[in-house]
Protein backbone atom coordinates (compact mmCIF):
# COMPACT_ATOMS: atom_id res chain seq x y z
CA UNK A 1 0.00 0.00 0.00
CA UNK A 2 1.28 3.46 -0.86
CA UNK A 3 2.24 5.69 2.04
CA UNK A 4 -0.28 8.34 3.08
CA UNK A 5 0.71 11.81 1.92
CA UNK A 6 0.55 14.15 4.89
CA UNK A 7 1.12 17.90 5.09
CA UNK A 8 1.55 19.34 8.58
CA UNK A 9 0.83 23.06 8.87
CA UNK A 10 1.91 25.37 11.69
CA UNK A 11 3.12 28.92 12.25
CA UNK A 12 6.78 28.05 12.80
CA UNK A 13 9.15 25.09 13.01
CA UNK A 14 12.48 24.07 14.51
CA UNK A 15 14.89 25.68 15.37
CA UNK A 16 12.17 27.93 16.80
CA UNK A 17 11.53 26.44 20.24
CA UNK A 18 8.05 26.21 21.70
CA UNK A 19 5.70 23.50 22.85
CA UNK A 20 3.70 23.36 19.62
CA UNK A 21 6.80 23.50 17.43
CA UNK A 22 8.24 20.54 19.32
CA UNK A 23 5.06 18.50 18.79
CA UNK A 24 5.05 19.27 15.04
CA UNK A 25 8.69 18.18 14.80
CA UNK A 26 8.12 15.03 16.84
CA UNK A 27 5.21 13.96 14.62
CA UNK A 28 7.08 14.83 11.41
CA UNK A 29 10.28 13.00 12.32
CA UNK A 30 8.54 10.17 14.17
CA UNK A 31 6.24 9.29 11.27
CA UNK A 32 8.47 10.13 8.30
CA UNK A 33 9.22 6.44 7.67
CA UNK A 34 5.57 5.41 7.84
CA UNK A 35 4.10 8.31 5.82
CA UNK A 36 5.09 10.69 3.06
CA UNK A 37 5.38 13.67 5.42
CA UNK A 38 6.00 17.34 4.59
CA UNK A 39 5.74 20.47 6.71
CA UNK A 40 4.55 23.96 5.75
CA UNK A 41 5.22 26.88 8.07
CA UNK A 42 6.13 30.57 7.85
CA UNK A 43 9.33 32.47 8.22
CA UNK A 44 9.44 34.85 11.17
CA UNK A 45 10.76 37.30 8.58
CA UNK A 46 12.34 36.78 5.17
CA UNK A 47 11.93 35.05 1.83
CA UNK A 48 10.57 31.56 1.20
CA UNK A 49 13.03 28.74 1.70
CA UNK A 50 12.80 24.94 1.49
CA UNK A 51 14.96 22.84 3.82
CA UNK A 52 15.61 19.24 4.70
CA UNK A 53 15.65 18.96 8.49
CA UNK A 54 16.46 15.50 9.84
CA UNK A 55 14.97 13.95 6.72
CA UNK A 56 11.77 16.03 6.71
CA UNK A 57 11.04 18.47 3.87
CA UNK A 58 10.13 21.81 5.47
CA UNK A 59 8.83 24.73 3.43
CA UNK A 60 9.01 28.10 5.18
CA UNK A 61 6.77 30.61 3.39
CA UNK A 62 8.19 34.11 3.25
CA UNK A 63 6.75 36.73 5.60
CA UNK A 64 7.07 40.42 6.33
CA UNK A 65 7.33 39.77 10.06
CA UNK A 66 5.06 38.85 12.97
CA UNK A 67 2.12 40.94 14.23
CA UNK A 68 -0.03 39.89 17.22
CA UNK A 69 1.85 36.56 17.25
CA UNK A 70 0.86 35.94 13.62
CA UNK A 71 3.23 35.89 10.61
CA UNK A 72 2.25 38.31 7.84
CA UNK A 73 2.56 36.02 4.84
CA UNK A 74 0.51 36.23 1.65
CA UNK A 75 2.59 33.64 -0.15
CA UNK A 76 1.62 31.13 2.55
CA UNK A 77 -1.91 31.06 1.08
CA UNK A 78 -0.57 30.17 -2.36
CA UNK A 79 1.89 27.64 -0.97
CA UNK A 80 -0.79 25.75 0.89
CA UNK A 81 -3.08 25.67 -2.13
CA UNK A 82 -0.30 24.27 -4.30
CA UNK A 83 1.19 21.83 -1.78
CA UNK A 84 -2.20 20.42 -0.74
CA UNK A 85 -3.20 19.25 -4.22
CA UNK A 86 -1.78 15.72 -3.93
CA UNK A 87 -2.10 15.26 -0.16
CA UNK A 88 -4.35 12.72 1.55
CA UNK A 89 -4.50 14.63 4.82
CA UNK A 90 -3.78 18.20 5.92
CA UNK A 91 -2.83 18.32 9.59
CA UNK A 92 -3.15 21.82 11.11
CA UNK A 93 -1.94 22.97 14.51
CA UNK A 94 -4.10 25.59 16.21
CA UNK A 95 -4.25 28.38 17.15
CA UNK A 96 -3.09 29.65 13.74
CA UNK A 97 -5.75 31.87 12.07
CA UNK A 98 -3.73 32.19 8.87
CA UNK A 99 -3.85 28.41 8.54
CA UNK A 100 -7.64 28.39 8.94
CA UNK A 101 -7.99 30.98 6.21
CA UNK A 102 -5.54 29.23 3.89
CA UNK A 103 -7.41 25.93 4.17
CA UNK A 104 -10.82 27.45 3.49
CA UNK A 105 -9.53 29.44 0.49
CA UNK A 106 -7.55 26.52 -0.94
CA UNK A 107 -10.50 24.52 -2.21
CA UNK A 108 -8.91 21.38 -0.73
CA UNK A 109 -11.37 18.46 -0.70
CA UNK A 110 -9.40 15.86 1.26
CA UNK A 111 -9.29 15.03 4.95
CA UNK A 112 -8.44 17.70 7.54
CA UNK A 113 -7.04 17.04 11.02
CA UNK A 114 -6.71 19.80 13.59
CA UNK A 115 -4.53 19.52 16.68
CA UNK A 116 -6.10 21.97 19.12
CA UNK A 117 -3.29 22.99 21.45
CA UNK A 118 -4.99 25.88 23.25
CA UNK A 119 -7.64 28.58 23.07
CA UNK A 120 -6.65 32.09 22.08
CA UNK A 121 -6.75 33.83 25.45
CA UNK A 122 -5.03 37.20 25.28
CA UNK A 123 -6.28 38.70 21.99
CA UNK A 124 -9.97 38.76 22.96
CA UNK A 125 -10.83 41.65 20.61
CA UNK A 126 -9.31 39.71 17.72
CA UNK A 127 -11.71 36.85 18.48
CA UNK A 128 -14.70 38.95 17.45
CA UNK A 129 -13.24 39.04 13.94
CA UNK A 130 -11.68 35.59 13.94
CA UNK A 131 -14.47 33.55 15.58
CA UNK A 132 -16.64 33.05 12.44
CA UNK A 133 -13.60 31.87 10.46
CA UNK A 134 -12.53 29.56 13.27
CA UNK A 135 -15.99 28.01 13.56
CA UNK A 136 -16.12 27.41 9.82
CA UNK A 137 -12.73 25.70 9.99
CA UNK A 138 -13.72 23.54 12.98
CA UNK A 139 -16.87 22.45 11.12
CA UNK A 140 -14.69 21.59 8.12
CA UNK A 141 -12.37 19.38 10.18
CA UNK A 142 -12.74 15.61 10.08
CA UNK A 143 -11.05 15.16 13.47
CA UNK A 144 -9.80 17.39 16.27
CA UNK A 145 -6.94 16.13 18.44
CA UNK A 146 -6.60 17.33 22.04
CA UNK A 147 -3.99 16.23 24.57
CA UNK A 148 -6.34 15.89 27.58
CA UNK A 149 -10.01 16.01 28.51
CA UNK A 150 -9.20 19.34 30.13
CA UNK A 151 -8.60 20.86 26.71
CA UNK A 152 -12.25 20.12 25.86
CA UNK A 153 -13.81 20.95 29.22
CA UNK A 154 -11.86 24.17 29.67
CA UNK A 155 -12.23 25.50 26.13
CA UNK A 156 -14.58 28.35 25.31
CA UNK A 157 -15.01 26.99 21.79
CA UNK A 158 -14.76 23.18 21.59
CA UNK A 159 -17.93 22.05 23.37
CA UNK A 160 -20.07 21.92 20.23
CA UNK A 161 -17.34 20.00 18.39
CA UNK A 162 -16.61 17.48 21.16
CA UNK A 163 -17.90 14.57 19.06
CA UNK A 164 -15.00 15.19 16.68
CA UNK A 165 -12.43 15.37 19.47
CA UNK A 166 -9.91 12.57 19.99
CA UNK A 167 -7.64 12.56 23.04
CA UNK A 168 -4.01 11.84 22.20
CA UNK A 169 -1.70 12.78 25.09
CA UNK A 170 1.67 14.31 24.29
CA UNK A 171 4.72 12.09 24.74
CA UNK A 172 7.90 12.96 26.61
CA UNK A 173 10.92 13.53 24.38
CA UNK A 174 12.82 10.25 24.00
CA UNK A 175 16.21 11.77 24.88
CA UNK A 176 14.80 13.34 28.03
CA UNK A 177 13.10 10.10 29.02
CA UNK A 178 16.36 8.19 28.53
CA UNK A 179 18.31 10.71 30.60
CA UNK A 180 15.62 10.62 33.27
CA UNK A 181 15.78 6.84 33.36
CA UNK A 182 19.55 6.80 33.77
CA UNK A 183 19.33 9.35 36.56
CA UNK A 184 16.47 7.62 38.37
CA UNK A 185 18.20 4.22 38.31
CA UNK A 186 21.27 5.61 40.02
CA UNK A 187 19.71 8.27 42.27
CA UNK A 188 20.22 7.84 45.99
CA UNK A 189 17.77 9.82 48.16
CA UNK A 190 19.64 12.01 50.63
CA UNK A 191 18.31 14.26 53.35
CA UNK A 192 18.62 17.92 52.37
CA UNK A 193 18.42 20.95 54.58
CA UNK A 194 17.46 23.22 51.68
CA UNK A 195 14.71 22.33 49.18
CA UNK A 196 15.57 23.03 45.54
CA UNK A 197 12.82 24.12 43.16
CA UNK A 198 13.07 24.33 39.37
CA UNK A 199 11.13 26.45 36.88
CA UNK A 200 11.65 26.00 33.13
CA UNK A 201 9.86 28.21 30.61
CA UNK A 202 9.52 31.61 29.03
CA UNK A 203 9.29 34.66 31.26
CA UNK A 204 5.96 35.86 29.85
CA UNK A 205 2.64 37.10 31.22
CA UNK A 206 0.84 33.80 31.74
CA UNK A 207 3.64 31.77 33.34
CA UNK A 208 3.10 33.16 36.85
CA UNK A 209 6.77 33.85 37.57
CA UNK A 210 5.95 36.96 39.63
CA UNK A 211 3.60 34.89 41.79
CA UNK A 212 6.32 32.28 42.24
CA UNK A 213 8.88 34.81 43.43
CA UNK A 214 6.47 36.29 45.95
CA UNK A 215 5.69 32.78 47.22
CA UNK A 216 9.42 32.02 47.58
CA UNK A 217 9.83 35.13 49.71
CA UNK A 218 7.31 33.72 52.20
CA UNK A 219 9.16 30.42 52.73
CA UNK A 220 12.58 30.24 54.36
CA UNK A 221 15.29 27.83 53.26
CA UNK A 222 14.09 27.40 49.67
CA UNK A 223 16.33 27.69 46.60
CA UNK A 224 14.94 28.29 43.10
CA UNK A 225 16.60 27.85 39.71
CA UNK A 226 14.85 29.59 36.83
CA UNK A 227 15.67 28.37 33.31
CA UNK A 228 14.58 30.48 30.35
CA UNK A 229 14.27 34.05 29.19
CA UNK A 230 11.61 36.47 28.01
CA UNK A 231 10.21 39.96 28.08
CA UNK A 232 9.61 39.94 31.85
CA UNK A 233 13.17 39.00 32.77
CA UNK A 234 14.34 42.53 33.77
CA UNK A 235 11.28 43.01 36.00
CA UNK A 236 11.68 39.59 37.60
CA UNK A 237 15.29 40.34 38.46
CA UNK A 238 14.17 43.64 40.02
CA UNK A 239 11.49 41.78 42.02
CA UNK A 240 14.09 39.35 43.36
CA UNK A 241 16.11 42.25 44.77
CA UNK A 242 13.04 44.04 46.18
CA UNK A 243 11.91 40.85 47.88
CA UNK A 244 15.38 40.24 49.31
CA UNK A 245 15.70 36.73 47.84
CA UNK A 246 18.63 37.33 45.47
CA UNK A 247 20.75 34.78 47.33
CA UNK A 248 18.14 32.04 46.84
CA UNK A 249 16.93 32.65 43.27
CA UNK A 250 19.23 31.92 40.33
CA UNK A 251 18.53 32.89 36.71
CA UNK A 252 20.28 30.31 34.53
CA UNK A 253 19.20 31.70 31.13
CA UNK A 254 18.60 29.58 28.04
CA UNK A 255 20.85 26.61 28.74
CA UNK A 256 21.86 23.61 26.63
CA UNK A 257 20.58 20.07 26.94
CA UNK A 258 23.38 18.92 29.26
CA UNK A 259 22.86 21.84 31.63
CA UNK A 260 19.08 21.31 31.58
CA UNK A 261 19.59 17.65 32.35
CA UNK A 262 21.69 18.64 35.35
CA UNK A 263 19.02 21.13 36.48
CA UNK A 264 16.34 18.42 36.43
CA UNK A 265 18.62 16.04 38.33
CA UNK A 266 19.50 18.55 41.05
CA UNK A 267 15.99 19.82 41.78
CA UNK A 268 13.70 18.29 44.39
CA UNK A 269 10.43 19.72 43.04
CA UNK A 270 9.39 21.12 39.68
CA UNK A 271 7.04 24.10 39.75
CA UNK A 272 4.67 25.30 37.02
CA UNK A 273 2.93 28.38 38.50
CA UNK A 274 1.00 29.44 35.37
CA UNK A 275 -1.95 31.77 35.91
CA UNK A 276 -3.91 31.63 32.63
CA UNK A 277 -5.14 28.79 30.42
CA UNK A 278 -2.74 29.93 27.71
CA UNK A 279 -0.79 27.23 29.55
CA UNK A 280 -2.75 24.36 28.09
CA UNK A 281 -0.59 21.37 29.08
CA UNK A 282 2.94 22.21 30.20
CA UNK A 283 5.26 19.77 28.44
CA UNK A 284 7.92 20.52 31.02
CA UNK A 285 5.76 18.75 33.60
CA UNK A 286 6.21 15.36 31.94
CA UNK A 287 9.90 16.09 31.45
CA UNK A 288 10.33 16.64 35.19
CA UNK A 289 8.21 13.56 35.89
CA UNK A 290 10.62 11.51 33.75
CA UNK A 291 13.27 12.28 36.39
CA UNK A 292 10.95 11.19 39.20
CA UNK A 293 10.31 14.74 40.38
CA UNK A 294 6.99 15.78 41.95
CA UNK A 295 5.26 18.80 40.43
CA UNK A 296 3.54 21.82 41.90
CA UNK A 297 1.10 23.09 39.27
CA UNK A 298 -2.06 25.21 39.14
CA UNK A 299 -5.72 24.31 38.80
CA UNK A 300 -6.23 25.94 35.42
CA UNK A 301 -9.26 25.17 33.19
CA UNK A 302 -6.94 23.42 30.75
CA UNK A 303 -4.89 20.24 30.55
CA UNK A 304 -2.36 21.34 33.20
CA UNK A 305 -3.94 19.64 36.26
CA UNK A 306 -4.62 16.51 34.19
CA UNK A 307 -0.88 15.97 33.74
CA UNK A 308 0.33 15.96 37.33
CA UNK A 309 -2.42 14.89 39.72
CA UNK A 310 -3.03 16.70 43.02
CA UNK A 311 -1.82 14.76 46.09
CA UNK A 312 -0.69 11.87 43.87
CA UNK A 313 2.21 13.08 41.72
CA UNK A 314 2.48 16.52 43.28
CA UNK A 315 0.33 19.38 44.55
CA UNK A 316 -2.13 21.55 42.63
CA UNK A 317 -2.95 25.06 43.87
CA UNK A 318 -5.30 27.80 42.68
CA UNK A 319 -3.71 30.01 40.00
CA UNK A 320 -2.44 33.44 41.03
CA UNK A 321 -2.63 32.56 44.75
CA UNK A 322 0.67 33.49 46.39
CA UNK A 323 -0.15 32.06 49.80
CA UNK A 324 -1.44 28.74 48.43
CA UNK A 325 1.71 28.34 46.36
CA UNK A 326 3.88 29.22 49.37
CA UNK A 327 2.00 26.67 51.48
CA UNK A 328 2.54 23.96 48.83
CA UNK A 329 6.26 24.73 48.72
CA UNK A 330 6.44 24.62 52.52
CA UNK A 331 4.60 21.28 52.56
CA UNK A 332 7.12 19.80 50.13
CA UNK A 333 9.96 21.00 52.35
CA UNK A 334 8.47 19.49 55.50
CA UNK A 335 7.32 16.15 54.07
CA UNK A 336 10.38 14.55 52.54
CA UNK A 337 9.16 10.94 52.45
CA UNK A 338 5.80 11.88 50.92
CA UNK A 339 7.57 14.13 48.41
CA UNK A 340 9.86 11.31 47.28
CA UNK A 341 6.86 8.97 46.95
CA UNK A 342 5.06 11.58 44.82
CA UNK A 343 8.12 11.68 42.59
CA UNK A 344 8.02 7.91 42.19
CA UNK A 345 4.35 8.04 41.23
CA UNK A 346 5.07 10.95 38.86
CA UNK A 347 7.54 8.81 36.97
CA UNK A 348 5.05 5.92 36.87
CA UNK A 349 2.39 8.24 35.44
CA UNK A 350 4.79 9.52 32.81
CA UNK A 351 5.58 5.97 31.70
CA UNK A 352 1.93 4.94 31.68
CA UNK A 353 0.31 7.99 30.06
CA UNK A 354 2.85 10.16 28.24
CA UNK A 355 4.95 7.95 25.97
CA UNK A 356 6.20 9.23 22.61
CA UNK A 357 5.62 5.84 21.00
CA UNK A 358 1.95 5.90 22.04
CA UNK A 359 1.46 9.45 20.77
CA UNK A 360 2.91 8.64 17.35
CA UNK A 361 1.05 5.33 17.12
CA UNK A 362 -2.28 7.03 17.85
CA UNK A 363 -1.68 9.85 15.38
CA UNK A 364 -0.82 7.34 12.66
CA UNK A 365 -3.90 5.27 13.52
CA UNK A 366 -6.06 8.39 13.15
CA UNK A 367 -4.52 9.12 9.74
CA UNK A 368 -5.19 5.55 8.61
CA UNK A 369 -8.77 5.54 9.89
CA UNK A 370 -9.52 8.75 8.02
Amino acid sequence: MDKLKILQINKLYYPVTGGIERIVQQVAEGLQDKTDMEVLVCQERGKTIVEDINGVKVTRAGSYGVFLSMPISFIFLRKLRKMSMDKDILHFHMPFPLGDLACILSGYKGKVVIWWHSDIVRQKKLMYVYRPLMDKFLKRADAIIVATQGHIDGSDYLSKYKDKCIIIPYGVDLLIEDRGTQYYKNAVPTHKKQLKLLFVGRFVYYKGCEVLLRAISKVDGIELNMVGSGELEPKLKEDVIKLGIQNRVHFLGNIGDNELNKAFEECDVFVLPSILKSEAFGLVQIEAMAYGKPVINTNLPSGVPYVSIDHVTGLTVPPNDVQALADAIQWMALHEEERIEMGRKARERMKECFQMESMLKNVLKLYQNL
